[in-house]
């Protein structure tokens, strides 16, 4: 899971424009500074380009912390590969 963290907080850094932002498994999106549902739409969509997976909407539903989006980015990712 933390081989992917610091690519995602890249992301998360460039939508919410902070440079200085840390994130760790648990950071829960509420916990982030403006955080709203454009942010999580910029996120996903980032995520998808960077590691060409594709989330249904009902999955981005379900995302409420770093670590939810690190798991599901790992099942997509598995799966990609079976």
């Amino acid at each position: 899971m933390p081989a992917y963290l610091p690519e995602l907080t890249a992301i998360f850094r460039e939508v919410l424009r902070d440079n200085e932002l840390e994130l760790g498994p648990t950071t829960r999106f509420e916990d982030l500074t403006g955080w709203d549902a454009m942010d999580l739409v910029g996120v996903v969509v980032e995520v998808e380009c960077r590691f060409d997976v594709q989330f249904e909407l009902f999955e981005m539903d379900r995302l409420n912390s770093v670590g939810d989006l690190l798991r599901m980015l790992m099942a997509k990712q598995a799966l990609a590969a079976a």
